[in-house]
């Protein structure tokens, strides 16, 4: 074999098409490394505006018809590569090479199909996992902040997609500062009662002294409720949204004194599929839990059916899952705070690296487990505004006892005059002098 021969073979693996401007076919030499200088210029655009403009690429990258041309020009370049490969090996006269020399060349050209198969497989297959994944986002522009925040409701829903929302089982409200990303969650225990509502709430017709149906009248029934009584929210489905989702919507607002634009709802057994997906988390478990309930389904008394010891653990989904909420010899209390550790836990676990590495995986359970009403538009931006959270102190207030000393008869005064005092201003705390 020449040495023109294994420059030939090279140049395909390195600059697609330029073997053939050298010694083939020109015109489609041309044409294939006019498409690979294409090719490059993307990647390095991407680079640049992952260094100096991340929001403008989050927003690109959060964009249907983007993805949609991104696979498209990935498919294609990958058949065109393919195409220049069996070329270039035509133009060395593969068949008439010593025996020795078409091992060599065979695996320069294998090598050079398995990069071009494997990179666009890799990008269209992300392509589609990211599409899919932007669907359960809502349509519609982009908001500004309320009073210089945005409010989502958190949802975590009973298990199983034919049970989403059944009496939530985690209720907690993130106020995120737009300008700084510092974050404060509200925790609101599910057994809480007698929760008023705003005058303009389709809730302050039946309930104009709050959520008093007559007997036990927790927070987390109205989801029931609102389900039960879809005339109260008729324009719910249009907006993204569920009539039980907006009932704890009107709920969180009448508790907090807040407005609430967006909501997040998981499904908790779903739950179990994200961490999966991130590799698992690791938690640091300070006493002994036992795993399960405490009575069986006909009331009679039940024995847990495992433990999780103390220590650093690191947890599958169901281990998880199941840290989070059980309910042997425990308080909702203990729940709240051992679900906040997992909910913790996952974003230390959405790193940007691992959630590249594991992206089909995160969204496929993501677009099987959430539901929202954040629109589409406003994902990179919300994206980009977590990044500056996660550098930030996380403030945690859950009103339980000794904060809130009766969950039957709550002094929402107080929740709201807490909430007040914890929505200030983000000020860094000064640095030390040397």
């Amino acid at each position: 074999m020449s040495r023109r021969g294994w420059w030939l073979v090279v140049l395909n693996l390195l600059i697609p098409g330029s073997a053939q401007v050298l010694a083939g076919n020109r015109r489609l030499g041309r044409f294939g490394l006019a498409t690979t200088i294409l090719f490059w210029m993307l990647v390095a655009v991407g680079i640049v505006l992952a260094l100096a403009a991340r929001g403008v690429l989050l927003a690109i990258v959060t964009f249907t018809p983007a993805l949609v041309a991104l696979a498209a020009l990935a498919v294609f370049y990958v058949v065109l590569w393919v195409v220049l490969t069996l070329d270039t090996l035509r133009l060395v006269r593969f068949v008439r090479l010593a025996p020795r020399a078409r091992g060599v060349v065979a695996g320069i050209g294998v090598l050079s199909l398995v990069v071009s198969l494997a990179g666009g497989g890799f990008v269209v297959a992300n392509s589609i996992a990211a599409i899919g994944l932007l669907g359960i986002f809502a349509p519609g522009a982009s908001e500004p902040p309320i009073d210089g925040r945005y409010n989502i409701l958190l949802l975590g829903g009973d298990a199983g997609p034919d049970r989403l929302g059944l009496r939530p089982d985690s209720i907690s409200v993130v106020s995120i500062e737009a300008a700084t990303g510092a974050a404060t969650i509200f925790g609101i225990p599910r057994n809480m009662e007698d929760v008023p509502f705003a005058a303009d709430s389709p809730l302050w017709g039946p309930f104009p002294n709050g959520y008093d149906c007559g007997t036990e009248c927790l927070v987390s029934y109205l989801y029931t409720y609102g389900e039960e009584h879809p005339d109260l929210y008729p324009d719910a489905a249009a907006e993204n949204s569920r009539p039980g989702v907006e009932a704890m919507r009107d709920a969180a607002e009448g508790i907090l004194g807040l407005e609430i634009p967006y909501y997040v709802l998981i499904d908790m057994q779903g739950f179990a599929q994200l961490i999966d997906a991130l590799g698992g988390v690791e938690i640091n478990v300070t006493e002994r839990v036992p795993l399960g309930s405490n009575t069986f389904d006909d009331g009679s008394p039940a024995d847990p059916i495992g433990y999780i010891e103390p220590g650093l653990q690191r947890m599958d989904g169901q281990n998880a899952l199941w840290y989070a909420r059980s309910r042997y010899g425990t308080t909702d209390y203990e729940r709240m705070e051992r679900q906040r550790q997992v909910q913790e836990a996952i974003l230390r676990q959405m790193d940007p690296a691992n959630v590249l590495l594991k992206f089909q995986g995160i969204a496929q359970a993501g677009s099987q487990v959430v539901s929202t009403d954040i629109p589409q538009s406003m994902l990179g931006y919300f994206v980009e505004l977590a990044a500056k959270t996660k550098e930030l102190p996380l403030t945690k207030i859950d009103f339980v006892p000794p904060l809130i000393e009766e969950e039957a008869n709550p002094d929402f005064a107080l929740i709201q005059a807490t909430v007040d005092a914890a929505l200030v201003p983000y000020t860094p705390s000064p640095s030390p002098s040397p």
